[in-house]
């Protein structure tokens, strides 16, 4: 029996580069498997999903999921969505139902909040559906579980603003919630 899988956690806790294992794992044993992202993660090209370890591998979008069949979709062992994050609630939804009607597992990874530590719609969905939801960890400079992403700036941490900015490391670094509410960024 096929299941929604959730994986999450904050910046810098190899969430794209478990997807690409993930993917790897599959095709290493036969099995075929769908790389998909959200549109609007072009940071790296239309068709790849890039880790910051330097693994890439070409993937299609989820608005281009939703437009496969369901007999195109079933040639595939399993569906692996990376950013989940920026998903929508329709698109979540639709995930679930490859797994629920067309029997296939779909492996989902993605920030859990934002930088005012906000759900994202993705995020909230599979936090209310998915069958299997785990938290892949990464630390805080001061070697706490770091649980929030701050967005940053020359001034400091960034506080208000969209919800989506795309960025990198150049943006982002998952701190500890007690750093995140100091706004502290680094070791004094």
């Amino acid at each position: 029996m096929a299941k929604l899988y959730f994986y999450y956690g904050a910046m810098g806790s190899s969430k794209t580069a478990n997807a690409l294992m993930t993917r790897f794992n599959y095709e290493e044993v036969g099995q075929k498997a769908l790389l998909c992202k959200p549109k609007i993660d072009i940071r790296f090209g239309n068709d790849k999903v890039h880790s910051r370890i330097g693994l890439e591998y070409e993937s299609i979008f989820v608005e281009d999921l939703m437009k496969m069949s369901k007999e195109e979709i079933q040639k595939y062992d399993c569906v692996i969505v990376d950013e989940v994050q920026f998903a929508t609630k329709e698109q979540v939804d639709f995930l679930s139902d490859i797994v629920d009607i067309y029997d296939v597992p779909v492996v989902c990874y993605g920030l859990r909040a934002d930088f005012r530590n906000e759900l994202f719609p993705g995020s909230e969905r599979l936090l209310a559906i998915a069958d299997v939801i785990t938290e892949l960890k990464t630390v805080c400079w001061c070697g706490r579980k770091a649980t929030c992403n701050a967005r940053y700036n020359e001034n400091g941490i960034v506080r208000e603003g969209e919800q989506v900015e795309l960025g990198a490391n150049d943006r982002y670094v998952a701190l500890c919630r007690k750093h995140f509410k100091e706004g502290k960024l680094k070791k004094d």
